[in-house]
């Protein structure tokens, strides 16, 4: 039988009848209804200003109309960025012993936290109950680095090295005061589960440049201590359609869950596969217009380019051994920070629009100063050498690099205080990130900080404001990409933020 008199007898099979079936009365009443009403209010709107263009069509519950001309629209700026690479510090890393300098401790060691300084904040239940706050100065050495002169920890040395291409912002700020709540809110711009992550927010604006890769790509060290949980929701794509979710590679054989043929499987009928079940999609998507359908569908194809693409960027046996020897020992073995890190480069090379690497293990209530040096050893140099690897291909001028946790760490020690060994309670009212490449002034420190680096001095920067910063470098106005969703609009931003343009180049 030829391929077209087998599609013929496919497609008039009672399956394909069933789904092809042609609309009764009640059904043809029910969804017209809803598009004569659509008409009805596109001839009162007609004309009218939405965001980003003049609407054609109506914007209505249920239609994707706006959302059409929102992206039309798109890039509303210049972008200076075309992907970015957000490396994760899960946990929480201690400013103190990392960017942060506070000399003026020294002196104070040991004395309690004042009530002038604390200001009657939250405190979490780990050190709500302690009978004081002692105040304790990080046991590590600060030294100036760089043209400016910057004072970095001995803990970092290798980021020491590329500080010039560093924009520090020391007066980053948060609500949240718990993990899970704070790392939401940094990821979808809400304490409570249930938003879209920030990659699906551009993988829904921009699109992808790489037709073979998924525009959102995800990567966890197997190194990082699991102290704090992540959950895959945290790179979800919330009530955007499905597509634009993060998609985690993994080191191992399977570098994408059920990407791979199943054993006993060669694969040659995967195309005929594909296009009959393409066929069933359509079939499906015609009679109920769920949009699902068409992400499942783009989910598909995705899936069978990645099954060419995904083996030959995750090899990197072709690496040269002085690549291997700026990225550190680690970067052999597969699925480790280090390793994530070249592997994140070899992503970006290959346009991937978005792409997060999350490191446990920074949320050092007890015995800091031997956890954050080892947190530190396992990162610092594979972050500094990603920062030169970029920079000496060509791709730092138009690649965001992000650098930073959910919240910074308190003063005072939760807990035992030694001379040698002390911990810091989870502290939102000031931390530090850093930014580096694509349309950030370099070599800077943004915002300052108390001589306790609890309360912000000068130049507050919210996580909404960090937010909108990074999608105004990708070319986005953060008030204008926006999604319909149970009768309100949602962004990424919430109804907050601000572009911090002291920082833009």
């Amino acid at each position: 039988m030829s391929h077209h008199h087998e599609d013929e007898f496919r497609l008039h099979t009672p399956e394909f009848s069933d789904l092809n079936k042609k609309l009764d009365r009640r059904n043809f009443l029910t969804k017209t209804s809803l598009g004569l009403g659509a008409l009805a209010v596109g001839s009162l709107i007609a004309g009218a200003k939405g965001f980003g263009g003049t609407l054609s069509k109506p914007a209505v519950e249920g239609s994707s109309d706006l959302e059409e001309e929102i992206l039309r629209a798109l890039p509303h700026i210049a972008p200076k960025a075309k992907r970015v690479v957000y490396l994760f510090m899960s946990g929480g890393p201690s400013q103190f012993e990392t960017f942060d300098y506070k000399p003026k401790l020294v002196t104070m060691a040991g004395q309690n936290l004042p009530d002038s300084v604390r200001k009657g904040q939250r405190l979490t239940g780990m050190s709500a109950n302690q009978s004081a706050l002692p105040m304790v100065p990080s046991i590590y050495k600060f030294n100036r680095h760089g043209k400016n002169q910057t004072w970095i920890s001995e803990l970092l040395p290798h980021t020491a090295q590329v500080v010039d291409d560093l924009c520090i912002i020391k007066s980053i700020y948060s609500e949240a005061i718990n993990h899970d709540p704070a790392i939401t809110f940094f990821q979808t711009g809400n304490q409570l589960p249930g938003r879209p992550s920030i990659g699906s927010w551009i993988s829904y604006g921009l699109g992808s440049d790489n037709q073979n890769l998924p525009t959102f790509i995800v990567l966890v060290s197997k190194n990082g201590q699991k102290d704090q949980p992540l959950y895959a929701r945290l790179w979800g794509n919330g009530f955007l359609p499905s597509k634009h979710q993060g998609v985690q590679f993994r080191s191992g054989k399977d570098p994408v869950l059920f990407l791979n043929n199943p054993e006993g499987y060669d694969g040659k009928d995967r195309k005929e596969m594909l296009e009959y079940l393409s066929k069933l999609n359509k079939l499906q998507n015609d009679q109920f217009g769920d949009p699902e359908v068409d992400a499942r569908i783009a989910q598909y194809e995705m899936a069978y380019h990645m099954q060419t693409s995904v083996p030959e960027v995750m090899n990197t046996a072709d690496e040269p051994d002085e690549v291997f020897e700026m990225y550190g020992p680690d970067s052999r073995d597969s699925g480790t920070y280090a390793a994530n890190c070249l592997l994140a480069r070899k992503l970006l090379e290959k346009d991937v629009k978005f792409v997060q690497l999350y490191h446990q293990g920074w949320d050092q209530h007890g015995s800091l100063p031997k956890g954050i040096a080892q947190q530190c050893k396992s990162t610092d140099q594979a972050t500094a050498a990603l920062i030169k690897d970029l920079k000496r291909r060509g791709l730092l001028e138009d690649t965001l690099v992000i650098w930073g946790g959910e919240f910074g760490r308190t003063v005072y020690s939760q807990g035992k205080l030694s001379a040698d060994d002390y911990g810091r309670d989870h502290h939102p009212r000031c931390f530090t990130m850093w930014m580096a490449g694509a349309g950030v002034k370099s070599g800077i420190s943004y915002g300052e900080t108390d001589d306790f680096s609890y309360n912000i001095v000068r130049d507050p920067v919210h996580v909404h404001d960090f937010q909108a910063t990074m999608m105004h470098l990708m070319g986005i106005d953060h008030e204008r990409l926006t999604y319909k969703f149970q009768g309100r609009r949602f962004r990424l931003t919430d109804v907050h933020g601000k572009v911090v343009r002291d920082i833009l180049a």
